[in-house]
């Protein structure tokens, strides 16, 4: 694919479903653009392009290509046992009422995995979830509250499964108690935040593909709108860096706290004064993966 197809494909992709692909590393996209097109069609892309135009159902592939979404309850144990057992109980001590925002939400795993957690935390709590992804068709399975494979819920600990996950056949869905503690939006984050004063925001593994330029918007755009002392928890592989310019201070792997007059240190437990000036590894998603 040269320079002028990949235009012509990125501007036609723009017109039909409002997906800029500037916003995402030429090289990377391109490559996987090239394939996808290889793969299912074995057209050339000017062609393959022209008939975006007349076919729907090629078009609603592309997008759901673009925004493929692989996602799992309770991703990454570590990073959750953190949230649950440190991050979140002292958030509840400073406020009764939590507002979370899941940002790129996917399939709504992480959400539901939020609503769990603070069900066993705070079960009388009337706290705030917001869930929002670009991609309807995953909304609405996240709505519904599945079916989700074995394999999307394998990391819901016991005693989570046993309360909040209904079997049907061979998959499982969130059962109604869980489902009612999450509000879903369809939102595009390189537009910027739905609204602000969250405690914490949650957007993990969503930045791969991003152009330094889009991440420096959606980092900005998030330490915006989390209160001050609110936390940004990002996924294992994704680094943060130069989070101090941005009023930010690394308090734990993969989680940031807001700076401001007045705020009070969230210091996990084993985390030194040391390790928290330190910056996460260089790390590598449109999609999550």
């Amino acid at each position: 694919m040269n320079d002028l197809e990949y235009g012509y494909l990125k501007s036609k992709i723009l017109s039909l479903t409002g997906i800029n692909l500037d916003n995402y590393k030429s090289g990377q996209m391109r490559r996987r653009l090239e394939g996808f097109i290889d793969r299912t069609q074995g057209l050339d892309v000017t062609l393959y392009s022209k008939r975006l135009d007349q076919n729907p159902e090629l078009l609603q592939d592309l997008q759901d290509f673009l925004t493929i979404n692989v996602s799992e309850f309770f991703r990454d144990t570590q990073a959750f046992e953190v949230l649950q057992t440190q991050v979140i109980p002292l958030m509840l001590k400073r406020s009764q009422r939590l507002n979370i925002w899941s940002a790129g939400c996917s399939i709504g795993a992480e959400p539901y995995s939020l609503a769990m957690i603070l069900r066993k935390l705070s079960p009388g709590g009337q706290h705030r979830i917001l869930a929002t992804d670009l991609d309807e068709k995953i909304l609405a399975k996240a709505k519904a509250g599945g079916p989700y494979s074995a394999a999307e819920v394998k990391g819901v600990p016991r005693e989570f499964a046993d309360k909040h996950l209904v079997a049907d056949g061979g998959s499982y869905r969130v059962a109604e108690h869980i489902r009612q503690r999450v509000e879903f939006r369809r939102h595009d984050l390189l537009t910027g935040p739905p609204e602000s004063g969250f405690d914490l925001i949650v957007c993990r593994n969503v930045t791969i593909y991003f152009t330094s330029k889009a991440k420096d918007f959606l980092y900005s755009g998030f330490t915006g709108a989390l209160k001050d002392e609110g936390v940004l928890f990002l996924g294992g592989t994704e680094a943060l860096l130069g989070f101090q310019e941005l009023g930010l201070k690394r308090i734990h792997t993969s989680f940031y706290q807001k700076t401001g007059h007045g705020a009070a240190d969230i210091h996990p437990r084993g985390v030194s004064q040391s390790a928290v000036g330190t910056t996460d590894a260089p790390g590598k998603v449109l999609s999550k993966v």
